[in-house]
């Protein structure tokens, strides 16, 4: 049978990944600090501090994929329509920038992605942190178990 404190320790793991707004690499240190410290004596708050710490690890992994996919774009497009030749010093300082290329818009599609997946992730978190407070176990989708 749950106790309240168990319930209380499995939302606060989930709860504890918004702590990255406040400090570096908050949502990997506050969910595994609190479970590293209560996985011993709570089979409940073992597996919500599993799964919180393999759904940030995946997200992790999926924004360094999509912003490696990414940057390319942003980078090959400002390059490419630079005109560094018609720079006369301070006076008429001129930036040819021309018309948009598909590698801008693909670029900027994945950063819109990038923008959906945070506020998705941030609704996830929202939502296991219900759960547990439920007494409810719950996974994450989109998850690479890492831990097991």
């Amino acid at each position: 049978m749950l106790d309240k404190h168990q319930k209380t320790i499995a939302t606060f793991i989930h709860l504890s990944t918004f702590s990255r707004f406040i400090i570096p690499f908050g949502n990997f240190i506050g969910p595994l600090v609190l479970w590293i410290a209560n996985k011993e004596k709570s089979e409940f708050v073992d597996n919500h501090g599993k799964q919180a710490l393999n759904f940030q690890m995946s997200i992790l992994l999926y924004a360094i994929i999509i912003g490696t996919i990414t940057i390319p774009f942003f980078i090959f497009k400002i390059l490419g329509g630079l005109d560094f030749i018609d720079f006369n010093g301070f006076h008429n300082f001129h930036i040819n920038l021309g018309k948009p290329s598909p590698l801008l818009y693909i670029g900027g599609g994945l950063g819109a992605l990038m923008i959906i997946a945070f506020i998705v992730e941030l609704a996830l978190i929202v939502k296991a942190s219900l759960n547990a407070r439920d007494g409810k176990l719950y996974n994450y989708p989109l998850t690479i178990n890492f831990l097991k």
